[in-house]
């Protein structure tokens, strides 16, 4: 199976610097744009079926980029960054980079927030009940720290050794067929690269 993730456009706060984890915030003008774009790529390649997480800028990228039927669920959510939630990293690594900086390496949690190893298990959950039906190209539609999580658990990459993953990009990640898992695209743009994108 391979897994073909999209992590979602542009939000409304992912445009002002605003950690958004499981807050429910909608695309911006240009997230629709970018998943627009991408929607060529992944009709190209096709996919025998979608799953989603079901807050509305993925809901929304999902029905742009062509999931016509995803399966919405909540375990495909972003962590919950609890007492950050829509605060702006900015002031978040003002007022304590430290701490910041191992979140994002995944081995300290904010305040009121889900821990890493809590939320690989529950993003990972969803793959293995989906890997039970055969499927050559499984579309998954999420969010970056999702992404981050499941090339973790599947092939062993920490948080801290990928750099965030752009809005609207596709990463593809190959499971099974008696080899190693192998991560085989990363942060594909349909128009341009971007090696600072938001957390």
């Amino acid at each position: 199976m391979r897994l073909l993730l999209v992590r979602h456009g542009q939000s409304q706060w992912n445009a002002t610097r605003r950690l958004q984890g499981q807050a429910d915030i909608g695309l911006s003008e240009l997230g629709k744009t970018q998943a627009d774009a991408l929607r060529p790529v992944i009709d190209e390649i096709g996919h025998c079926r979608a799953v989603s997480s079901d807050l509305a800028r993925v809901q929304d990228t999902a029905h742009r980029i062509g999931a016509e039927t995803p399966r919405f669920t909540q375990d495909l959510r972003e962590i919950d960054v609890g007492d950050w939630t829509g605060r702006s990293i900015d002031d978040i690594r003002a007022e304590d980079e430290g701490a910041y900086q191992s979140w994002r390496g995944g081995t300290s949690t904010p305040p009121g927030g889900e821990t890493w190893t809590s939320f690989v298990d529950r993003v990972t959950g969803v793959i293995e009940e989906e890997r039970v039906t055969e499927c050559q190209n499984l579309l998954v539609v999420c969010h970056g720290g999702v992404i981050r999580a499941i090339l973790q658990r599947y092939i062993g990459l920490d948080p801290a050794q990928i750099i965030p993953v752009a809005p609207a990009s596709l990463s593809a990640l190959r499971l099974g067929n008696g080899k190693p898992p192998r991560l085989e695209l990363f942060n594909y743009l349909s128009e341009s690269l971007d090696f600072g994108a938001p957390d």
